[in-house]
């Protein structure tokens, strides 16, 4: 087995794909797949796996489908996720995930004098050691979660794998690496998706295969009979306008003009938020589009139910929107301060991303981007 400081490179990715490869959508229908450093280990036929993703609602979304990986190459993989509490019902989405441990440490921080957080912090430390695990991957690259993957009881030998290296504009702590047994450096330059596959792979010894696969079934019909949605339009576009970050916004005068295109095809303009903040915007952007409706506030998991039903979803680099994506419904991701290489959905025809890094999209980008992904003829 390697020391903590140990690291395995990966072998730099493929040249991008042709223009043969390339969709309706404007997107690369699959990530060429670079072979990582496999490690030198033999797992049993059902290897016990624990991986360590604890946040944001995008990352946790493009984690989904190392476990795919890992199932494919061990099919009777018992695979458990330490994850935020506010995601765990989205992992439990994935029948192939056994046991979903909740992390709360941004809650536990601000209590952390009370006697009942560290009660919850106990029964997590328990749960990490209740099994022996057989490998463990901590795709995060954090420090705080090197340590919850290190406090897991592993069998004899076991590694724990990790980031070797940051990728551009992702967070990462490099003493993290102290605490992995085996660090697996990556391309700078790699999606968000294709890092954490890529540390699968060093432990499976196989490529990534594409498309990624993210939800189980059960995710395509998900609080579709909710009540919330019972007074929907029958044709409508969902449009995420809201994100934590000023510039990943798209100006109301955007919102405001496709709104009006989208109205003029009979398609409603559904507005969602997450804080009161948010809620205002929505109320500036629907008073200049016909029709257009400020939704209720709802959970992640009911928007399940909102974007399985949407013709069309079109938002700015933003967790549900990821989802959307994940999901293959035909959505449109704008970015206007992020780099699109980093998040943008590559996996399916049905997907169209626009802008990139100080490069804001026009409306008729945006829109001529709707219709293809819906079908619409020119």
């Amino acid at each position: 087995m390697l020391n903590s400081r140990s690291e395995r490179t990966a072998v730099p990715p493929a040249p991008p794909p042709s223009p043969d490869a390339v969709g309706a959508a404007g997107v690369a229908q699959s990530m060429p797949a670079a072979v990582p450093f496999a490690l030198p280990l033999t797992l049993p036929d059902k290897p016990r796996i624990l991986l360590v993703k604890v946040s944001s609602l995008g990352d946790v979304v493009h984690n989904m489908p190392l476990v795919h990986d890992l199932r494919a190459r061990w099919p009777g993989a018992e695979i458990d996720w330490v994850v935020e509490e506010g995601y765990v019902e989205l992992v439990r989405l994935l029948p192939e995930v056994r046991r979903v441990i909740p992390f709360a440490l941004r809650r536990w921080r601000k209590r952390i004098l009370q006697g009942a957080t560290w009660q919850e912090m106990g029964a997590v430390r328990d749960a990490l050691r209740q099994e022996r695990y057989d490998a463990v991957i901590e795709s995060q690259g954090l420090l705080k979660t090197a340590v919850v993957a290190r406090v897991a009881t592993r069998a004899p030998g076991a590694p724990i794998i990790g980031l070797g290296n940051a990728t551009q504009g992702s967070g990462y702590e490099p003493a993290a690496r102290l605490l992995y047994t085996d660090a697996v450096r990556v391309p700078r330059q790699t999606h968000s998706v294709r890092r954490s596959r890529l540390l699968g792979a060093a432990l499976t010894g196989i490529a990534p295969a594409e498309p990624p696969q993210f939800f189980g079934p059960a995710a395509q019909s998900l609080h579709a009979d909710d009540p919330l949605w019972a007074g929907l339009p029958a044709r409508y576009a969902v449009c995420f306008h809201a994100t934590a970050g000023a510039r990943k916004k798209w100006a109301v005068q955007n919102w405001h003009a496709l709104g009006n295109r989208l109205a003029a095809e009979g398609l409603t303009m559904l507005l969602p938020w997450g804080n009161e903040k948010e809620r205002q915007a929505a109320e500036e952007i629907a008073a200049g589009v016909p029709q257009a409706r400020v939704l209720p506030k709802f959970s992640v998991m009911q928007g399940f139910g909102l974007i399985n039903r949407a013709e069309v979803v079109i938002g700015v680099d933003t967790g549900l929107v990821h989802i959307a994506a994940a999901l293959c419904r035909p959505t449109v991701e704008i970015y206007t301060a992020t780099w699109r290489w980093k998040t943008e959905g590559y996996w399916s025809g049905r997907i169209a991303n626009v802008g990139d890094d100080g490069v804001v999209p026009s409306v008729d980008e945006v829109y001529e981007a709707a219709r293809r992904v819906r079908g619409v003829a020119a």
